[in-house]
């Protein structure tokens, strides 16, 4: 198999996965039967979903699975720019299939509807606590800040390359502990444009925010950690990369 083509595919697999277990946790178990698995269910569910793909397709394409840290490891100089949109790509359809899947199973159930919001995330009447436009886009934009900014440190040549994916993500069911109420959580463009293409109407009006804030806190959380790199003694050489050559796999991210 094609290098390339085993990396892509490795993104689209590992995303399918990420949105179908964790989107899958919110809309088949999030509630059921009456008290389901809630709030910190959800927020494992991603977390974990996370975790095992880093071990399973970390060394293959370095398991980004999310645009934003696709861009945002870019713009920390991790991963070649060539790459960038090829990844995006996959991801996003990844992202869809797996809620299309996700749709067929959900759709077997008489009580199933997708005015029940499907997982979609979304702001002002749409946000599972009425939060507005403005809290939904400052706590996207933080916490993928401060999610790219964890995946750099964890991928770090000194931190121990096993330990990585466990911090990885534990970081994004932190992440979503503290924002699902705010935005049910996105931090993440292709999760967010599956279910929002099976949602329709108000879900893909505000779908921009989920493309934006992501976007905006990756690069946000490059930078932060190259800040803080420079005024190390640290040189380049002592940060393991994830940078994807043509002939070799990446370590996991």
């Amino acid at each position: 198999m094609n290098a390339r083509f085993g990396r892509l595919l490795a993104e689209f697999v590992g995303t399918f996965f990420l949105v179908l277990a964790g989107c899958g946790t919110a809309v088949l178990a999030g509630t059921f039967p009456e008290i389901g698995v809630g709030i910190i269910g959800v927020a494992l569910g991603f977390g974990l979903a996370l975790l095992v793909m880093a071990y399973a397709i970390g060394d293959i394409s370095g398991c980004h699975i999310n645009p934003a840290v696709s861009v945002g490891l870019w713009i920390g100089g991790r991963f070649p720019g060539r790459d960038v949109l090829p990844y995006i790509a996959v991801q996003v359809l990844g992202g869809i299939v797996a809620a299309a899947v996700l749709y067929m199973i959900a759709g077997g159930t008489p009580g199933f509807t997708l005015a029940d919001g499907f997982a979609a995330n979304g702001y002002a009447e749409h946000s599972p606590g009425g939060y507005s436009l403005l809290s939904a886009l400052t706590i996207e934009v933080v916490m993928t800040t401060l999610f790219v900014f964890a995946i750099m440190g964890a991928t770090h040549k000194r931190v121990p390359a096993a330990v990585a994916p466990v911090a990885i993500g534990l970081a994004l069911t932190l992440v979503h502990l503290i924002s699902i109420p705010v935005t049910n959580t996105s931090v993440n463009p292709a999760r967010s444009t599956g279910v929002a293409l099976f949602v329709g109407d108000w879900a893909l009006s505000q779908l921009w925010l989920f493309w934006l804030a992501p976007i905006a806190g990756g690069v946000g959380g490059a930078l932060l950690y190259r800040a803080l790199g420079e005024r190390s003694t640290e040189t380049a050489e002592d940060e393991r990369a994830v940078e994807v050559p043509p002939d070799a796999a990446a370590r996991p991210v």
